[in-house]
């Protein structure tokens, strides 16, 4: 029996999210562990470094499990992939010792959203952006985005529905980049709470359109209470770009428009 630790990418849209669920409903966890069972034969249940929402994307999700299988590990992708359907598929493969957890080893996520704020409908990128019309006022927002770096609780920016034991989060960078209409929201932290990347950028963009003021948001941080600021954006613009464990380098704040998304 070995552990192994599998990277991964997928889109989204046709996924109720990470997490398996009871009945047929399609989720990644569900659809990796019927590819893992048609592949080795065996029931596998595998763990994952973040449960993503319905709609939301991965570009570097981790997962591990363990297995008897003696396929080579670097082989491990290419086999398993021809089990998996289109919108999944696993990146890289590793061996890792027996006391590797995907979710309690990891010490930092990335995450970004990606926002189309131009007056023009969007198609093709429908279902891995988020339109948003409205004039946006970038210097407000990158202004206001500081305020939630550092360590902090972020009971306003979370929603209900999560059993967390606190609700403080380190929060390293929460950086805004503008390249022609696409708008990405790049934050590096400890850990997100339920809903809490998306109820942030929902925030900046009410300041980015004159509604709230950077110091209006500092106080709904530090006042605590949920619904005061910005509403949730919804989860298609939302990508976890990649988990951090204590091997990896020094972390590349580079926004996710160079993180594999096809944008020029």
């Amino acid at each position: 029996m070995r552990r192994l630790k599998l990277t991964l990418e997928y889109d989204g849209t046709h996924f109720a999210g990470f997490q398996k669920q009871p009945g047929k409903i399609r989720t990644v966890q569900g659809v990796l562990e019927e590819a893992l069972f048609q592949l080795t034969g065996e029931k596998i249940n595998v763990v994952g470094a973040g449960r993503t929402d319905s709609g939301v994307h991965a570009l570097g999700q981790v997962v591990h499990f363990e297995t008897s299988s003696t396929i080579p590990v670097d082989r491990f992708p290419a086999a398993l992939n021809g089990h998996l359907p289109s919108d999944l598929a696993v990146l890289e493969a590793a061996a890792v010792n027996a006391s590797f957890h995907a979710r309690y080893d990891a010490l930092k996520k990335k995450y970004c959203y990606l926002v189309f704020n131009s007056r023009k409908p969007v198609a093709i990128w429908r279902h891995h952006c988020y339109h948003f019309p409205t004039p946006l006022d970038l210097f407000a927002m990158k202004e206001c985005a500081q305020v939630f770096v550092g360590e902090h609780d972020f009971t306003a920016f979370s929603a209900v529905g999560s059993s967390v034991k606190s609700t403080v989060r380190q929060v390293f960078s929460m950086d805004i980049e503008k390249k022609g209409e696409w708008i990405s929201f790049i934050s590096i932290a400890d850990g997100f709470l339920y809903k809490m990347m998306r109820l942030m950028v929902g925030t900046l963009l009410e300041v980015g359109r004159g509604k709230l003021s950077p110091a209006q948001v500092k106080q709904i941080l530090e006042e605590g209470k949920r619904g005061r600021g910005g509403p949730a954006v919804p989860p298609q613009g939302l990508y976890l770009v990649k988990v951090y464990y204590r091997a990896d380098e020094e972390v590349n704040k580079g926004d996710c428009l160079d993180s594999g998304l096809p944008i020029s």
